[in-house]
């Protein structure tokens, strides 16, 4: 649903564009001929109707976020926007004419042109009825939204909402006790909150059952929530008559055009920096987001089916044989740069310093020998338990028997115009060994998957070019070697019969 608000987001997006541009770029062309005070009218009417536009669009964004949040509080927020929205929209309305249903058809269309008032005329009138019907689409959320309201209520604590200025309540059990009221702008309190705060979660071995943190402890079912089928098709068509209203506009594409000077952000000031470099083989821009960011916080509600967020971790583009792809998972975990990697992958990392990514090479020529000789030799092991053993040493900087003179992990400090050089192993094991899942002995066929796993050793280096206020970090990365895929011989020993 997102995609369908794109195409109007551009010209009337005023929360980052001055009224008074936008109100410049839609006012129609001068007439000196024109009666002043008229043109003065329209002039103002241009103006209202846009801004009224672009609340019409963050309330449809808001809507459509409403609609799949369990949070209680964002369900009432949108509710009660929309309410003010429509009261100001019908009230804008009758101002200009004062019978909106007798104008307008329910396609948002006059009939003929003859019943134009005179105060307007037919562009006028066309935004005039657009917005008209878009209001009466959203207002048919009504009754979705408290049904949705109740259904959230089995979910977070609905507590009452302040009263009118000058008035008092008591608590009916309770009359000393102050009433606690809710604030809509942070998230509702969940009905069920007594969930431990388990914060890092314990390291998979594969091949070995594991303790857990908390004997027989089932982390809560968290909710999967999807939008009523018939509440996006009024968003819809909300969003198709505000799209009539753009057309409507006088100069509409001079404020297009506007708007796009100041918003592209394909000409961002990183990648107008960056576009020399982007230009060579096997590199990229992304952001890196904390780890908060990844999981769930205790004692809070989420729907399910949109707990993942997309482009984690962050594919490599090398080649590779099938449908395996090595990828950068990369995270800001705290104060530093960490890989996070799944499973039996693993790697490792190392700050080489203010060193441009343009002055690196697959043979790692500018870096200081001790670190180029680690990174190009390292051998991984072919055991699936030495290659976990491995993974812990590069964890915890303990028991790392190669001759180093300093020690290798996992991470190393964020720090802006640092390069960083990263050596990533990554396997494709087949679930039967991830699940533990029981195989005949006859079947070849899996047999021959345990044989076959894909994986790869890639050498990245990527370097910070700016932070945001989030905590994430904007970098550039480059792939520089692709070393011989590693193979791990025994895992048929894990293979549950």
């Amino acid at each position: 649903m997102r995609r369908i608000f794109l195409g109007i987001l551009l010209p009337f997006t005023l929360a980052f564009i001055p009224t008074r541009l936008l109100a410049q770029e839609l006012q129609p062309p001068s007439d000196l001929n024109q009666n002043p005070n008229l043109q003065a009218k329209e002039d103002s009417f241009y103006t209202t109707t846009s801004q009224l536009l672009q609340q019409q669009i963050y309330l449809i964004g808001l809507l459509e976020e409403a609609f799949t949040s369990p949070d209680a509080n964002k369900i009432r927020s949108a509710r009660g926007k929309l309410i003010i929205q429509t009261t100001q929209i019908e009230g804008f309305l009758k101002r200009q004419y004062p019978n909106s249903q007798k104008l307008c058809s329910s396609q948002g269309n006059f009939s003929d042109l003859s019943s134009i008032p005179v105060q307007l005329n037919e562009s006028t009138v066309q935004i005039y009825c657009s917005l008209y019907a878009s209001s009466q689409e959203l207002w048919k959320l009504r009754p979705v939204i408290d049904q949705l309201l109740s259904r959230r209520g089995e979910i977070t604590l609905v507590r009452d909402l302040p009263l009118v200025s000058g008035e008092r309540q008591l608590d009916p059990v309770l009359p000393i006790a102050p009433l606690q009221r809710p604030h809509l702008g942070k998230p509702a309190i969940p009905l069920a909150n007594r969930e431990p705060d388990l914060t890092a979660p314990p390291l998979r071995i594969i091949g070995k059952t594991q303790k857990t943190a908390i004997a027989n402890y089932v982390p809560p079912m968290q909710p999967a929530i999807t939008a009523p089928i018939d509440a996006l098709n009024h968003l819809q068509a909300a969003n198709q008559f505000l799209q009539i209203a753009q057309a409507a506009f006088p100069h509409q594409r001079k404020a297009v055009a506007a708007f796009n000077s100041l918003t592209d952000h394909s000409n961002s000031s990183e990648q107008k920096i960056s576009a020399n470099f982007l230009k060579l083989p096997n590199t990229g821009m992304v952001q890196v987001l904390p780890d908060l960011a990844y999981r769930r916080q205790p004692n809070t509600v989420q729907n399910r089916l949109q707990a993942n967020i997309n482009g984690y971790p962050f594919p490599l583009g090398v080649e590779t044989k099938g449908s395996f792809i090595p990828s950068l998972p990369l995270q800001v975990v705290g104060e530093n740069f960490q890989l996070v990697p799944e499973n039996a992958d693993y790697g490792f990392m190392v700050d080489v310093g203010d060193l441009p990514l343009e002055k690196l090479d697959g043979k790692l020529q500018t870096i200081s020998k001790s670190t180029r000789d680690f990174f190009l030799n390292y051998q991984p092991p072919r055991q699936l338990e030495s290659l976990q053993v491995d993974k812990r040493r590069f964890l915890t900087g303990k028991d790392q028997e190669w001759n180093q003179s300093q020690i290798i992990l996992t991470g190393a400090k964020a720090q802006l115009n640092r390069t960083y050089l990263v050596r990533s192993l990554q396997f494709q094991l087949p679930e039967i060994i991830l699940n533990r899942q029981p195989i005949s002995r006859r079947n070849s066929r899996l047999k021959e998957q345990l044989a076959q796993v894909p994986s790869s050793d890639t050498i990245v280096a990527f370097r910070a070019v700016s932070r945001h206020q989030d905590g994430s970090y904007t970098i550039l990365w480059r792939v520089l070697n692709q070393l011989p895929a590693p193979q791990i011989e025994d895992l048929e020993k894990y293979v549950q019969y």
